[in-house]
């Protein structure tokens, strides 16, 4: 799926959460994804399973980026928008109706960065359905493929990015080391 623009829907929570809800589509399916592109035991030698591995990697790392980069777009700017009424509160202390938009503006703030929480959820299930295969597929068919990518792209993450939105790059190296490959 194309990203959206990561403008869009920033404005309006219910609509930041529709967008969300459609770009989750692959991580809600991922079971239905493993089960159409990765072959049984019986059919292993006859598709190139390593490609199929490495493309829904593909597809699913690409879905996450875009997703976190369009929550962390609409927090900055979410963030900007309560610094200023912040400002313009602190000049007209007596405004109901600024009071009013400033509550709202920080009540959309703190849902939209608990929806980096909710990121965080949907994608170590993704990681997890994606590493634990269906019994009828070949054990470990995807593992070697998901270890060697995985741990580059965790340790990819700059270190004061991943600071900053509470989690660090060793914390998610050592999940995915302690992952049954």
């Amino acid at each position: 799926m194309a990203a959206p623009s990561s403008a869009a829907g920033c404005e309006d929570f219910a609509e930041f959460q529709e967008l969300l809800r459609v770009m989750r589509t692959i991580d809600d399916r991922i079971v239905h994804e493993l089960n159409t592109t990765i072959p049984t035991a019986s059919f292993v030698g006859k598709i190139d399973a390593s490609q199929t591995c490495k493309a829904l990697y593909q597809s699913l790392m690409e879905a996450h980026t875009s997703r976190e980069r369009i929550i962390k777009n609409c927090i900055a700017q979410t963030s900007s928008v309560v610094k200023s009424l912040r400002e313009e509160r602190e000049k007209a202390q007596d405004d109901v109706a600024l009071l009013k938009q400033l509550r709202k503006e920080q009540t959309k703030l703190k849902l939209m960065q608990s929806e980096l929480n909710v990121e965080e959820v949907v994608n170590d299930r993704s990681w997890k359905v994606l590493s634990h295969l269906p019994n009828d597929r070949p054990p470990g068919l995807c593992l070697p493929y998901l270890r060697e990518n995985t741990v580059s792209a965790v340790q990819s993450v700059p270190q004061h990015q991943a600071a900053s939105f509470g989690f660090s790059n060793a914390r998610r190296e050592r999940e995915w080391r302690q992952m049954p490959w």
